[in-house]
């Protein structure tokens, strides 16, 4: 039996908050039982407005883009080199898309059973000029079971 914990980032120390619960539970769970941790971060695409004159938009996107998922993919691969819990395996992913969409996506195709994800507890106004990837997340109609961690307030 595996068990597959499916943690989004988005390469700031809220998103990284989820970690150490995640760490927490997976200790809490028995060897016997395979544990993977999927470390998923969406690279949203990049629209640029140049004029033709200068660079076509695509190839501006697709070279920002992927600039973008290097990043990540540098990233994701730092947060799994860092990992300190044994017998957990780190299967770093990076997709371009919606957030929201993607991590969505990833559960479905990863067959995750369980998505651990952090927020900024932001309400009101805030919520609303952001908008909540983990908002839109909770309101996803899956079957996988979300927990959501409310990161400490900056100081």
């Amino acid at each position: 039996m595996r068990e597959r914990v499916l943690v989004p980032l988005d390469g700031s120390e809220v998103g990284e908050s989820a970690l150490p619960y995640v760490k927490d539970l997976l200790t809490k769970m028995s060897f016997q039982v395979e544990r993977e941790v999927i470390l998923l971060q969406v690279v949203v695409p990049i629209r640029v407005m140049l004029t033709e004159s200068v660079v076509p938009d695509a190839v501006a996107e697709e070279v920002m883009t992927e600039r973008s998922r290097r990043i990540a993919s540098e990233y994701l691969e730092s947060i799994r080199q860092n990992w300190d819990l044994k017998g957990v395996a780190i299967t770093p992913r990076v997709v371009v898309g919606h957030p929201a969409e993607q991590i969505v996506k990833a559960a479905e195709e990863m067959n995750v059973d369980l998505i651990a994800m952090s927020t900024h507890g932001r309400s009101g106004l805030g919520r609303l000029a952001f908008g909540s990837v983990t908002h839109k997340v909770l309101h996803w109609q899956g079957r996988v079971p979300i927990v959501v961690i409310r990161a400490a307030p900056s100081k």
